[in-house]
């Protein structure tokens, strides 16, 4: 995923070489307040599997169950976004054939988008197993794994929201 997104993150940086003032231009037409609410989304989904984390390490897994599902909920909430911002663009006549700036927001989006459906769905199987008992404070791989698969997207998340809602 980390060599994917450093591709991806190359076609970006190509394309503002070439483009400078259609990436200056661009994020002013973004709805910033779609992007933080995605930004808050995703860092507290991220806190609530630190959570779950230290809660299964103390074999608390009703606790560990509760913040896993929690991080679920909260992580929902950026698709669901995500799905209201695209509509909001398309309604201001934002989508990928209006410029260059916006043909590599939508792919870098949608391409993070894709990790955080995979992340959810792995996240919906950690929260099965750990209803299950799969879990204890001697074995938690699973959970850990998951959750660093869900922090890395929230790092990638910070990246992708600094090129196309901060940075001008």
């Amino acid at each position: 995923m980390l060599v994917e997104f450093l591709l991806l993150f190359s076609v970006y940086f190509i394309a503002r070489a070439h483009n400078p003032e259609a990436f200056l231009i661009g994020p002013g037409r973004l709805a910033t307040v779609a992007g933080t609410g995605i930004t808050l989304l995703l860092l507290t989904s991220g806190c609530c599997l630190v959570k779950a984390v230290a809660a299964i390490r103390t074999d608390a897994s009703g606790k560990a169950f509760a913040w896993i599902l929690g991080g679920i909920v909260l992580g929902c909430g950026y698709p669901i976004t995500k799905f209201f911002e695209i509509r909001w663009n398309i309604a201001h006549g934002i989508d990928g054939e209006t410029g260059i700036f916006y043909s590599v927001y939508y792919y870098l989006t949608l391409n993070h988008l894709v990790h955080v459906s995979w992340g959810l769905m792995g996240l919906m199987w950690v929260a099965a197993r750990t209803g299950l008992g799969s879990y204890s404070s001697t074995d938690y791989r699973g959970l850990e794994a998951a959750a660093v698969y869900w922090h890395t997207t929230d790092v990638l998340w910070l990246v992708i929201f600094s090129f196309f809602y901060v940075l001008r």
